[in-house]
């Protein structure tokens, strides 16, 4: 399955065919407008004319078996393909409204003015007499505009996964470049041990009993095995850099399951920092916390 984008736009456009399917020329254009961006969960939202509100469920069931993640707004407008065919309100259903809004300002002085629109809207001039199989036409522009959208987000999604791979590949290296610093660190670090064990020894010779230097010993035994326990960072670093690289191939519904693995990513990357006693050791570290940034801003439009 290909990777999604949650990021995508598509505008579809297409004439209404006259009722009955006769040979009369089309008078009427739907038009759908779909836009989304990253969000956690599916989140939808409609702009419709007045007369359109019925079919919004229809609307939202196709959209719902299109998409899974995304804020997604719809946007679905019907106009007259004729200029002769715009609806003129009467001058007295105008002097009416006219007055009507000189009322309310006097009253409501932040009131907005009437728009056109809203004008023909009240005066029951609007969309009122659209044909019969309107509904039918706005369900198949939305069907079009769904599958572009998709389109746009498959080749967003691919970009994606390019530049998530690539670094993949530059964690992988810098892994590699980490694991033969392991043993000069180990070395480093036992050296330190020694010392501090001759130190622990040092005091039986005065009023500490070799009890105690022995508890010395072993504080200091732990604190070594710690320090010098980066090889299981770096083992689980690749362990989570395969399943990105798994789960790039497998595409589907991975957004959240990557963002899982980037947040262990950066885990990983933290505590190889901070156990690291070796100055080139530190740099990889900030080096790999940089590529797991870049990744995990992607990883975000992913759906």
């Amino acid at each position: 399955m290909p990777v999604y984008s949650m990021t995508g736009y598509a505008s579809v456009q297409q004439s209404i065919p006259p009722a009955g399917g006769d040979n009369a020329p089309s008078l009427w254009r739907v038009g759908l407008e779909i836009r989304s961006v990253n969000s956690r969960f599916l989140d939808l939202s409609f702009k419709l004319p007045e007369d359109l509100r019925s079919c919004e469920p229809q609307l939202r069931s196709l959209v719902d078996n299109s998409l899974k993640r995304g804020k997604v707004e719809v946007r679905v407008l019907v106009v007259s393909e004729q200029a002769s065919n715009i609806p003129v309100a009467s001058a007295r259903l105008l002097q009416q409204l006219g007055s009507f809004q000189d009322t309310v300002t006097a009253w409501m002085p932040s009131a907005q003015p009437l728009t056109v629109a809203e004008v023909l809207r009240l005066s029951g001039t609007g969309s009122s007499d659209l044909p019969e199989n309107w509904a039918e036409s706005v369900a198949d522009v939305c069907k079009q505009a769904l599958k572009a959208l998709l389109d746009a987000r498959q080749r967003e999604g691919k970009r994606l996964t390019a530049m998530l791979q690539d670094r993949v590949d530059q964690l992988k290296a810098l892994a590699e470049k980490a694991e033969p610093l392991v043993p000069d660190l180990v070395r480093q670090q036992k050296d330190r041990f020694l010392e501090r064990w001759k130190d622990a020894m040092a005091l039986t010779e005065g009023s500490v009993s070799p009890e105690a230097a022995q508890d010395r010993a072993l504080t200091e035994a732990t604190s070594f095995a710690i320090r010098i326990d980066v090889a299981e960072e770096i083992t689980r670093l690749r362990s989570h850099l395969e399943e990105i690289t798994r789960l790039l191939g497998k595409g589907g519904d991975i957004g959240k399951r990557l963002d899982f693995l980037i947040q262990e990513l950066h885990r990983e990357a933290n505590t190889l920092g901070s156990k690291s006693a070796a100055l080139e050791l530190t740099r990889i570290s900030v080096d790999m916390k940089v590529l797991i940034e870049q990744m995990r801003e992607q990883v975000q439009n992913i759906e």
